[in-house]
């Protein structure tokens, strides 16, 4: 089997590779049988030379190929007819935008693998670049910090070389003795941003003493669903949560009231309520005045996220009473977070933590058995055809 790594071609670029230069020899030594090449791109977080020294070759077309790995979406006129292609095709949920690109690949007969389709038999997600999601998310929570309250100047994460420079940059936090962060979400994401409150030394309390007591040193408590929601009628049952959240209200006040940063980490699902609305933000005991959201739900559960931001300029304010954007340095707004694309600030470590795990998961399925399914029934389309789990998107895409 030929293997070739995509340059990204979609804009705003994107630094970040399935496999690093190390990665590839990996593959290389421990899949006899495969080659490996990868396409020249001047954009990636590593250069062509890196691939070059590990003994990886560079080509330009790619046609020769049986597999080909890339990142974000191909566009539609870079897709070439027959192949199987891993990326992220951003269309499972029926996404306007991408629609023609799914058109294109059934019209081409391109086998198609979505990263987020590919699964555990338990439906557990095997991939995603989640965990880099909530560590430069909350390092730039805790940059915003520093900006508002003028204690201490981190540089941005996306200026930092890799993780261990961020990790220094840490060294500058002085958070106020009494600071109190609520963290929602014990997925991947919260995993990640709990790594950074963590190399902190942030003592985390729990749920109860965070919202009863006070403390002379900097706190966190960190939430799942049954923390942050409670049923109408009965005890939280988080079975019958997941399978309809609709009997379901937000409890998340009882945290607002008490915590200075919220570190937004959960999955949403749209028939939840909110975790905070609007009217929320207007009570006089809401205490939070920081918001990193890294989830980024737009107009949805994380209420003072109006828009996303950007790498480049992350940082804007919300001001509760007139429900619209303001000065992110106005202490009468919410000073609010939302970088949609978070891992990209970290590309090379964020590549390398993803390429291990399609090394110990995918790989062995794709190149010998696939004895779980795990390739079969992640694949999109193939034939010119819809899969049988991925009938659901017919209407879509005629």
């Amino acid at each position: 089997m030929k293997i070739g790594i995509l340059k990204e071609r979609k804009s705003p670029p994107d630094k970040r590779v399935p496999f690093t230069p190390k990665q590839c020899a990996e593959i290389i030594a421990q899949f006899p049988g495969v080659e490996l090449v990868v396409e020249p791109s001047d954009i990636r977080c590593f250069p062509d030379a890196s691939y070059e020294a590990q003994g990886i070759s560079l080509q330009d077309d790619l046609s020769d190929c049986d597999v080909l790995m890339g990142v974000k979406e191909v566009p539609k006129e870079a897709l070439i007819s027959g192949k199987t292609y891993f990326y992220f095709s951003h269309t499972i949920k029926e996404q306007p935008y991408n629609r023609n690109l799914l058109r294109k690949m059934l019209e081409l007969n391109i086998r198609m693998i979505d990263y987020e389709t590919l699964t555990h038999p338990n439906g557990g997600r095997v991939l995603g670049f989640g965990r880099y999601a909530g560590i430069v998310g909350a390092y730039n929570g805790f940059l915003a910090f520093g900006k508002r309250s003028g204690r201490y100047e981190l540089k941005p994460a996306y200026a930092c070389d890799d993780r261990v420079e961020l990790e220094s940059e840490l060294k500058r936090v002085d958070l106020p003795s009494s600071y109190k962060i609520i963290v929602t979400g014990k997925g991947r994401v919260g995993s990640g941003a709990i790594e950074i409150l963590t190399s902190l030394g942030l003592k985390e309390v729990s749920s109860v003493n965070f919202i009863t007591q006070d403390f002379n040193e900097p706190v966190y408590c960190h939430v799942d669903v049954d923390g942050y929601y409670k049923a109408n009628r009965g005890a939280f049952n988080m079975a019958d949560f997941f399978a309809d959240p609709t009997d379901y209200v937000s409890d998340f006040m009882k945290y607002a009231q008490n915590a200075n940063m919220y570190i937004a980490c959960h999955y949403w699902d749209s028939r939840a309520p909110f975790i905070y609305s609007r009217e929320d933000m207007k009570r006089p005991d809401w205490n939070i005045d920081l918001v990193a959201d890294i989830s980024c739900d737009i107009d949805g559960p994380v209420a003072s996220t109006i828009r996303p931001s950007t790498i480049a300029d992350p940082l804007y304010g919300y001001n509760p009473q007139s429900e619209s954007e303001g000065d992110f340095m106005d202490s009468n707004n919410i000073g609010v977070m939302a970088v949609d694309n978070l891992p990209c600030e970290l590309p090379k470590d964020a590549s390398e933590d993803f390429g291990s795990n399609l090394i110990q998961h995918v790989l062995p399925a794709l190149l010998g058995s696939d004895s779980d399914g795990l390739i079969e029934r992640s694949t999109i389309c193939k034939d010119g055809k819809l899969t049988a789990p991925f009938m659901y998107l017919t209407n879509y895409v005629s």
